[in-house]
């Protein structure tokens, strides 16, 4: 007779807790807003005014505390689909009880709505709304062919924009790389449908590959990434001027690059790569903006 075995659960667990938060892509956050308010809002101000600025360091924090609390319920709902997509990552009922993710998502949501309050009731409304959204997201919008991919990308789009909306600059270049941010965010939702598709058609979860199939998911992406370089030239020439849209017509490498690897790519690896890819590129996206 084979015993049954339970895992030791542990209420709480440091190291859990970090994985299940993501804190690189928290860093990234942070990195993100504090290269917005130094390189793109046109103030008149030098680095130490942004680097010391009290208020830019609450709307930082709030952001990781909402961007925190996300992955915690993302993960929390995502159980049972994750262990079939990459068992090796699961956190919450291995490393946390699922009570202690509830409460720590739920105190941790309350404190990035409440930092952003303190901010302007416009920004403690913009958390409120990204909170109710990330909790919709993982509890239903997910299971959706691309509606919780695109509240993510949009989600990922505020954290850039929300810098402007504290300082009230109204710069152009600022909706120009959340823009950015929410395309290329929104490419890479896409593809992590991909790498999942096996674990969401277990669980009956209706995202765009497990509806259509990898190839015509394949054929979408081809589609919007070209719309999105022609928007964004579009945008820039209209907008702004000529540098902007040489500078944007650059964007045909690095999703150029994407399409060819996209192509070739028939595995869950190929398609977690991909999504590093374009986690790589936001990256050079946010160090670009010490040009402009």
């Amino acid at each position: 007779m084979v015993s049954s075995f339970r895992p030791n659960i542990s209420s709480f667990s440091l190291s859990g807790f970090i994985q299940i938060t993501r804190f690189w892509n928290l860093l990234i956050i942070v990195f993100t807003q504090y290269f917005t308010a130094l390189f793109l809002v046109d103030s008149g101000e030098g680095p130490y005014y942004y680097l010391t600025h009290s208020k830019l360091f609450l709307l930082c924090l709030s952001s990781v505390f909402i961007a925190a609390a996300g992955y915690i319920i993302n993960d929390y709902y995502d159980v049972k689909i994750d262990l079939i997509n990459k068992p090796q990552r699961v956190i919450v009922g291995k490393m946390m009880k699922r009570r202690v993710a509830m409460v720590s998502h739920v105190v941790i949501s309350g404190l990035g709505i409440i930092l952003g309050g303190l901010l302007s009731p416009e920004i403690g409304f913009i958390n409120l709304f990204a909170v109710g959204f990330l909790w919709l997201y993982s509890n239903q919008l997910k299971r959706m062919p691309l509606v919780g991919n695109f509240v993510v990308a949009a989600l990922t789009g505020l954290a850039v924009y929300i810098v402007d909306v504290l300082f009230g600059t109204h710069n152009i270049m600022i909706l120009a790389f959340a823009v950015f941010a929410f395309s290329f965010s929104l490419i890479r939702e896409v593809i992590k449908d991909i790498e999942d598709v096996k674990g969401d058609a277990t669980f009956g979860c209706k995202t765009l590959p497990v509806l259509y199939g990898v190839r015509k998911t394949k054929n979408m992406l081809y589609i919007f990434s070209i719309l999105f370089l022609m928007g964004m030239c579009f945008l820039a020439y209209t907008f702004v001027g000529t540098e902007l849209t040489l500078f944007c017509s650059g964007l045909v490498f690095p999703l150029g690059f994407i399409a060819f690897k996209l192509k070739r790519a028939d595995t869950v690896r190929h398609y977690y790569q991909l999504s590093k890819y374009c986690k790589l590129i936001m990256l050079i996206g946010i160090f670009s903006m010490v040009f402009f």
